[in-house]
This record gives C-alpha cells, structure tokens and sequence, in this order.
C-alpha cells in the first residue's frame, strides 16, 4: 500500500550569471572575500553541501554523509551549471548521479529543467519563448541524458502563452506559487491546465504557507518542529500531498548548516510508515491532474502585482526596511526592449543572405552554447546557405553570438534588486555593449549605442555618486580598451615573464605567441585577430604593453572597428588570469635578481648545497645587517637592509620580529639627529615616525 502522504521537497538552484562577457571569464568580486566570486562563495555554503550533507548521531558525531540531490526535487540554472560544470566537477557529478538514480529506481528523475537564462518569460515575445526553453532543454538534454518531465520557470513567471509554449516543447509540467493560479486542486494534487490554443500541461502548486516557513520562518532552526509541520493533519485514510519550493540556496547560503537539518528531515520521514518523500516528476506520474485550474496571469512567486517588478516602480524590493526609487527599472528595459529589436532586426536582415532559416538557426544554436565552445564541431555548419565563405562562416557564428547576447540582457536578476548600479544591471548593459560590439560599424551601432545611451538618462540611480545609468555605461559597463586588446597584452606579458606561457585554455579564445605577434581565435565563432604586442618592464612590479591590432591581416573584429594606432595597455588592465600570472612572473624574475645581487652565484649554490633555503639565509643575513647598522658604510648597509626586506616580501614571508627588535635597539641608542639615515629603513621594518624622535628611554 502506497503511503498516503507524499512529501516534495524542491530546491531551485540558480545564482546572477557575473561573466566577463567578452572574454566569458569570473572576475574576483570582493563581496565574496574570502572567495574569488560569489558562485564559488555559494558552492562551498550550498551547492557541495548539499552534495555531502553530514547526518549527526544522537552525540553529535557524524553518523553518514549523505547526498541530498538524491532525495530532493530540483532544478539547476542552465548558466550556474555551465560555470559549476568547469570550476565545481565533483558537486557535478554527484547532482548528475542523484538524477541516474532517480531515473533507475523509479522511472524519472529528480531534475527539472529550466529556460536558460532567466528571463521574465510573460515579459518576452513569443519567438523569444521559444528559444529560451528549447536552449533550456538543449541543456538539460546534454546534461542528463534524458528529455526533462518538467521545467522551472524563473520566478515561476507565468502567462498563457508561456504554459503554451512549454506544452508546444513537449514539457509535461512546471510549478507555480497557489497565488498563480485562481483555486489550487485539493490535497496538494497536481491540477490540468489547457492553454487558448487547446494544448495541455500540467501545474503543481506548492504550499505556500510552508515553503515561506522554510525560506523565510523559523522552521530550519528547529529540524524536529519541521518535521512536525510536514506531518501535521496527517490522515492515514486520505492520501495528500505536502509540497515545499525555495531558492536551493536556502540550505547553507541563506541559512548556515541548513542543510544538516534537510538532511535529518529526509532520514526522519523515510522512518514513518506513511509518508513518502518524492519528487515532482514523480508525483506528477503518479497522479495524473484530475481537476483543471485557471491561472491568475501574468504573475509570478516574487511580485505581488504580477510581473511589474521586472519593469516597473511597483515596490517590490529586497530591502525592505528602505525606501529607495526603482524608477530606473522602466527606462531600463524600454532601452533594452529597443535595443533588442533593432539588434532582431540586424539579424534578421543580414541572417537572411547566410543562413537557410535564420530563427531556426538560433534555435539550435543552443545545443551549441552548452556544449563545449569548439568551432569545428559547433553544429552550426548545418544552418548555414551553402557557397558561403570562410569570413561568411565567421559572420554567421558572430550573428548567433549577438543573437545570445540579445537574450541575455533580459535575465531577470537586472530589474530584482534595489538599485541601477548593482552588479546585475551592470551585467545585462555588459551584455547589450558586447551585442552592439558583434553588430558592428555596418549596422549603424554607433547609433543604436546613442539611443541606449539617451533613455539610460532617464534611469538614475539611488546612490547620487554613481549618477544615470548612462554614467554608468559610460565608467563600468564599456571597456575603454576592446578585451581582445587586453588579452594580447596580457598574454604577450605572460609569455615574456612566465615559461610555461602562453595557456591554451582561454574560455573565449585560443591564444597563439610567436615573437612579438599574438593572435586570438574566439572559440565558438573562428574569428581569428592578430596584434603587434611589445612589453616593457616599469620598475619592480610593473609591465606596459604596447599594442596595435592588425586589421590588414584580419579585416578587424567589430568590436575594434574604431581603434587605429598604437594602444597602451598596463598591467591592471590585463584580464585576470594573465594578470595574477604576470604578477607571479615578475615577483619570481625579481626574487633571482635580488639573490643574485645579495648573495652572489657561488654563495647561492653553497646554500643549496647546504639545504639552506633562501627565506632562511635572508632571515639571518637581515638580522646581521641591523646589528651593523651603526657601524661604517651605513648607507650600504641600510640598502641591503631594504633589499633584503623586499626579497622577504617578494617570497611571502613576515618580516622577523627579531630583526624588528634589534632595529629598535639599534637607532634608539642613537642620538635622535643621527637616526635620519634610517627613515626608509624604519618604515619598511614596521615603524613609524615616533622610533626617530622619540627620547624616551628603551
């Protein structure tokens, strides 16, 4: 006999894509500290969590780990899977293996999909639907093997034509807040809806009152008062369900080491004898909707007029205790909305002359976005007018990238927070300057890059510092200098200071070093650009690069159609990854230039010999010179002090506080007109000015 409670516990998993949209690289974002981004923060707290949840015995040791994507109903951002895919492979492959199982014990699996990127769906043209969900299951097909049962929506935003086309897509069903729809079925069942073009889906409402208990109460602070609320009115002759959906990050982000008591919570109920804990594909297999619903449209979970919080001043806000203007969301997304059908236009038009079904070709492009970026196996080629040459190819894959540009100014995480100047309203301009970019000079860009610019003044932000979006535009979202510009300088720089430079990995390009030529390939498109790249070091720690891109090889890239002449690059303006490796090229080459000035080549090889590192006989040798210091040639000795201490800094160690010590001792038996020689020195051992003119005795 089947248990006559069945409990759903969903996770959706999705975090604000914050790539370098040119290069398709994570900056660091210091709000993270300690880690180098947020999607690395939330990993550790969340996402491996929940991989290895650890279940405590009665004593407080650790009874087993478990892997909860196993019991728990999900779905997974197709971005944050791209990104979790490459710098998270183990948390991966268990959310992977949890569905497998799933699928092998009861037919379906645990996973649902979702669009691929987070779009306000009601929000978007029906031929922009479309692609968002068959990208979406294009994804989730790669991923899991399998045609997904069931699709998330992004904040459950839901309108007639978005359950159509998802019912057009084959999706057998999606879930939605009870407020979605006019009266949720009884005892938690899934309901039938049938869209205005007479197409069928499926619509799970999950409990409201619970998940907001979850999400937002008390109830993960108290696993045993949790349990107790899923098993509240439980009637053993009436079989119901209990179905709970949050934000995945809700166990271990939002709220530390929840997931310990998701864990505790799943070992309890798989204890009771009628209940049973499922998933919503399940559910939806094992009671095929009986009543039908009528949705309340256009809504969504996260915005109680509707889906005015992705356009509109409606009120909806994080903070809630301030009072801050979202007036910018409007001229935000008219500029945007402009902006998206000039660039449809463009691709429609000069799409035309290159591919056999323009929109059929971005359609597929989405099996080609979540695979790995490789332009000879892109499956683009098919798409393609045949004759066409090879810089046509080129343009072809340029107008798709444009195309997925486009969609991706729409992600929703730009208009859900309180203010213009967040990271994520950067990002989505980030993403309409890269397709203004990949449009190029030939399709009036400039102006279209105008008409942004002039509604973004309209869009002012709360923080009078940061001023309209277009002052925004102008300072954080377009690079003075074209990234292509950047990274050749960059890994010019890298393969003059670093010996295993240069990297074949680069996420957007292949990188080729030969002499003072670099060229660049972008991995999904074939454009191939070529630069005149000369590095000169500046002092200790610095390198400029002096680049000019080389059209007559290359035709130009679009998005260098207005450089001409030499381009200065320096160091902060190298991406991330060369940068670091330039850093760490520099202080290694400025470590062996120091060793060899304070030691000499024979005394380097007896310290080896000796199995004296260099930490330690700077160490002592530093402590040598201070014990000198008032001796004769004190200008030598305070040089050698000083490049003994940058050689302690360059290799990473702590000045000893030994050698602080007897400085100390040093100058203060001194007469104070005599310690002015020591100035430098005293700064760079730790002290201030007080060591030179104070009297005091020691």
């Amino acid at each position: 006999m089947r248990a006559p409670r069945r409990v759903v516990i969903h996770g959706h998993f999705y975090q604000p894509p914050r790539e370098d949209p040119w290069l398709e690289e994570m900056p660091r974002q210091a709000g993270a500290a300690p880690w180098h981004d947020w999607n690395e923060r939330i990993e550790r707290e969340c996402y491996r969590a929940i991989a290895a949840a650890r279940v405590q015995s009665p004593d407080g040791r650790i009874a087993r780990i478990r892997n909860l994507y196993a019991a728990l109903s999900f779905d997974v951002g197709p971005t944050l899977f791209e990104w979790m895919e490459h710098h998270a492979p183990a948390t991966y492959r268990a959310i992977l293996e949890a569905d497998r199982l799933a699928v092998a014990r009861h037919g379906v699996g645990n996973a649902m999909a979702q669009p691929y990127h987070h779009v306000i769906l009601p929000l978007a043209s029906r031929r922009d639907k479309v692609t968002e969900v068959r990208w979406g299951i294009a994804d989730f097909q790669r991923r899991f093997g399998r045609h997904p049962e069931g699709m998330w929506l992004p904040e459950t935003a839901v309108d007639d034509e978005t359950l159509d086309v998802l019912a057009q897509e084959g999706i057998q069903f999606t879930v939605l807040a009870p407020g979605q729809v006019a009266q949720p079925p009884r005892h938690g069942r899934p309901g039938r809806y049938r869209t205005a073009n007479g197409r069928a889906i499926t619509v799970c409402c999950y409990d409201g009152t619970r998940s907001h208990g979850v999400a937002f109460g008390r109830l993960l602070v108290n696993a045993r008062a949790w349990k107790a609320d899923l098993l509240a009115d439980l009637d053993p002759a009436v079989p119901d369900a209990v179905t709970i959906a949050t934000d995945g990050e809700t166990y271990g982000h939002h709220h530390k080491f929840s997931e310990m008591a998701l864990a505790w919570v799943f070992e309890e109920l798989a204890r009771e004898p009628h209940v049973e804990v499922t998933s919503y594909a399940r559910l939806v297999a094992d009671w095929p909707p009986v009543e039908s619903v009528t949705l309340v449209e256009p809504s969504a979970w996260s915005c109680a007029p509707g889906v005015e919080r992705w356009r509109s001043d409606c009120g909806c806000r994080v903070d809630g205790h301030a009072n801050p203007s979202q007036a910018w969301r409007t001229p935000l997304r008219e500029g945007l909305e402009v902006l998206r059908d000039a660039l449809d236009a463009r691709f429609a038009e000069e799409g035309a002359a290159l591919f056999r079904d323009a929109w059929g070709a971005r359609d597929a492009y989405g099996a080609v976005v979540a695979a790995e970026p490789d332009v000879r196996h892109d499956g683009v080629r098919g798409w393609l007018r045949p004759g066409l040459t090879p810089a046509e190819e080129v343009r072809a894959r340029e107008l798709l990238e444009m195309a997925r540009d486009t969609l991706r100014m729409f992600t929703s995480c730009a208009w859900f927070f309180d203010d213009l100047g967040g990271l994520e309203p950067v990002q989505a301009l980030r993403y309409a300057a890269r397709a203004l970019d990949l449009a190029g000079a030939t399709a009036g860009a400039e102006g279209l890059e105008r008409a942004l610019r002039t509604t973004l003044r309209r869009a002012v932000s709360n923080d009078a510092a940061l001023g309209t979006g277009e002052d925004i535009w102008v300072r954080q979202v377009r690079p003075l200098v074209p990234a292509g510009v950047r990274l050749a300088a960059g890994a010019q720089a890298a393969a003059t200071f670093v010996p295993s430079w240069p990297s074949p990995d680069a996420p957007a390009h292949q990188i080729e070093v030969v002499g003072e030529r670099v060229a660049l390939t972008h991995r999904r498109t074939g454009r191939r650009r070529h630069y005149d790249v000369t590095v000169q070091r500046s002092g200790v720690a610095d390198v400029q690069a002096y680049v000019r891109p080389r059209p007559d090889l290359d035709r130009a890239a679009p998005d260098e159609h207005l450089l001409a002449g030499i381009v200065p690059v320096s160091l902060d303006e190298y991406p991330e990854r060369e940068r670091l490796a330039v850093r760490d090229g520099l202080r290694t080459v400025r470590t062996h230039e120091l060793a060899r000035r304070l030691f000499g080549e024979h005394r380097l090889a007896s310290l080896a010999l000796a199995g004296t590192t260099l930490v330690d006989a700077a160490v002592t040798e530093l402590q040598h010179e201070v014990d000198q210091l008032a001796g004769p040639e004190t200008g030598g000795r305070v040089a050698r002090l000083l490049a003994l201490c940058d050689l302690l800094e360059l290799a990473g160690h702590h000045l000893p506080f030994e050698a602080q010590t007897r400085f100390a001792r040093v100058v203060r038996a001194l007469p104070a007109p005599a310690r002015a020689p020591f100035a430098e020195a005293a700064r760079r051992l730790g002290f201030d000015d007080t060591l030179l003119v104070d009297d005091e005795p020691w």
